[in-house]
C-alpha cells in the first residue's frame, strides 16, 4: 500500500494489515523502510486517537508517599493542616494551586498530573512572588477576591489561587502587563504593586460590563459639549456614566489604594473599548468633571491616535510631559471654551452669584468655573459652597450597588 498520513479507522486497519505482512522484512530493504514508516504513522495516529490518561492526582500523591515512606503527618508542609491533609487524601477537598506547587517542588510530582491536564504548567515563580507583594490586606477587606471570605493569613496561604481568580477572564498575561506601568503622572513614589492591583481591578470591573462597540471619533465637540451639560443636572455624574456607557466607553469608580496617589486613569480593554477609571480621591464636583474630561482627553489625543496603552493621573501634580499638558488644556476648553472663559472676566474676587450666573449661561454646574478659578489662583479656599464637596461618591457608589 502507499504510505500516507493515517486519518481514519479504515486507513488504520489497512496499515496494521500491511505491517503484519511486512513484519519479517529485512532492515535496510525497501520493505524494511516501508515497515518503519508505517510503524511511525500508526504510532502517531494512536497517540492522537487513544491518548493515555493521566493518573488520578490523589493516586499519584499516595504512590509518591508509599515510594518515600511518608505518613499523613509528613504531608502537612505540602497540604497545610492535618485536617486539610485528611480531606485532600480522602477526596473531600480539591488541591489548591499553592498545594500543587508545594507537591511539584517538594515531591517532584508532575504538574500536569496534579492539574489533570496534559502539558499543563504552573505560573512562573516570579509572577507568584510579584503577587505576594500586592496589598493583600486591603484587597481582602474590600472583597476583591471572588468567593473568598477568609482571613489575611488564609489569603496568604491561598495566594496562587487568589491570583488566578483575581485576574479571572483578563488572561494569563494580565499580571505582567499591569506591572509594566506606563505614563504615571505623579511626583511621589508610587507603590507599583498597588498600582498594578488597582489596574487589574478596574479592568475586571470594566470587562464585566456589556456595552455596545466603541467607535473612534465618538468623542467629538458635540458629544463633549452634551456631556458637560449633564453637570447642570442634580444627578449629573450618574447620568454621565450612562451617557458614556451607551457609546461604548466604560466609566469605573474604584477608590485608590494607599501610596498610589490616583485621581484617575485612561486605558483600553483588549477589544479596544476605552476605560475611564476615577478614584474620587477628592469627593468634589469640580474634581469629578475635570478629571473625567482629562481622562477622555487622553483617549482622544493619545490612546486613539498614538496607541499609548495607559495613563495614571495625580492631578495635584503639575503636568510633567507634553501629553499631560495637552490633556489639561483639552479638558479645560471642552468644559468651558477658552473664548467664553476669557469673556467671563471671572476672578478670585468675583461673587458666588457671578460664578453661578456664568455657569447657568453655559448650562454647566457652577462647581466647574469655581474649581477653575481655584486652580488658576492656587487658592482652594475660594467658593467653598460651589465646588460640591461630598456630592459625587454617594451618587456613583449608590448606582454601582
Amino acid at each position: 500500500m502507499q504510505a500516507r498520513l493515517i486519518k481514519t479507522a479504515e486507513h488504520y486497519e489497512a496499515a496494521m494489515k500491511r505491517i503484519e505482512a511486512l513484519f519479517d522484512a529485512t532492515p535496510g530493504t525497501p520493505e524494511g523502510d516501508e515497515l518503519d514508516l508505517l510503524a511511525t504513522l500508526v504510532a502517531l495516529y494512536e497517540k492522537q486517537t487513544f491518548p493515555i490518561d493521566l493518573p488520578n492526582p490523589i493516586s499519584a500523591i499516595r504512590f509518591r508517599m508509599e515510594q518515600q515512606g511518608l505518613k499523613n503527618k509528613d504531608m502537612i508542609p505540602y497540604l497545610g493542616s492535618p485536617s486539610k491533609v485528611s480531606e485532600v487524601l480522602s477526596g473531600q477537598r480539591n488541591l489548591s494551586l499553592t498545594m500543587i506547587r508545594n507537591l511539584v517542588n517538594g515531591l517532584g510530582i508532575p504538574a500536569e498530573v496534579l492539574l489533570k491536564e496534559p502539558g499543563a504548567k504552573l505560573k512562573a515563580e516570579e509572577e507568584v512572588q510579584a503577587f505576594k507583594r500586592f496589598p493583600l490586606a486591603i484587597m481582602v477587606k474590600r472583597g476583591w477576591f471572588p468567593g473568598f471570605n477568609g482571613t489575611l493569613a488564609e489569603a496568604k496561604h491561598q495566594i496562587e489561587d487568589l491570583a488566578a481568580a483575581f485576574v479571572g477572564l483578563l488572561g494569563p498575561a494580565t499580571l505582567g502587563l499591569a506591572l509594566n506601568r506606563q505614563n504615571v503622572r505623579s511626583g511621589k513614589k508610587c507603590d507599583e504593586q498597588a498600582l498594578a492591583a488597582w489596574r487589574i481591578r478596574v479592568m475586571a470591573l470594566a470587562q464585566n460590563e456589556a456595552l455596545p462597540p466603541y467607535a473612534k471619533g465618538t468623542l467629538n465637540h458635540a458629544f463633549l459639549t452634551e456631556l458637560a451639560r449633564l453637570s447642570y443636572l442634580e444627578e449629573g455624574p450618574k447620568l454621565a456614566k450612562e451617557f458614556l456607557n451607551k457609546s461604548g466607553i466604560h466609566l469605573v469608580i474604584e477608590r485608590h489604594l494607599p501610596k498610589t496617589y490616583l485621581d484617575g486613569a485612561a486605558m483600553k480593554l483588549p477589544d479596544g473599548s476605552p476605560v475611564i477609571a476615577l478614584s474620587l480621591r477628592f469627593d468634589r464636583l469640580d474634581n469629578f468633571w475635570f478629571t473625567l474630561f482629562h481622562e477622555l482627553a487622553h483617549v482622544v489625543l493619545h490612546l486613539d491616535k498614538d496607541g499609548i496603552e495607559i495613563f495614571f493621573d495625580d492631578l495635584q501634580e503639575k503636568g510633567k510631559c507634553l501629553c499631560e499638558t495637552e490633556a489639561d488644556a483639552f479638558a479645560a476648553n471642552a468644559l468651558i471654551p477658552d473664548s467664553k472663559w476669557q469673556a467671563s472676566k471671572l476672578t478670585p474676587r468675583s461673587r458666588p452669584c457671578d460664578v453661578t450666573r456664568f455657569a447657568a449661561s453655559l448650562r454647566i454646574n457652577p462647581a466647574i468655573p469655581a474649581g477653575r478659578i481655584q486652580f488658576e489662583a492656587h487658592d482652594y479656599r475660594l467658593f467653598p459652597s460651589l465646588i460640591g464637596t461630598g456630592r459625587v461618591r454617594r451618587l456613583l457608589e449608590k448606582s454601582s450597588d
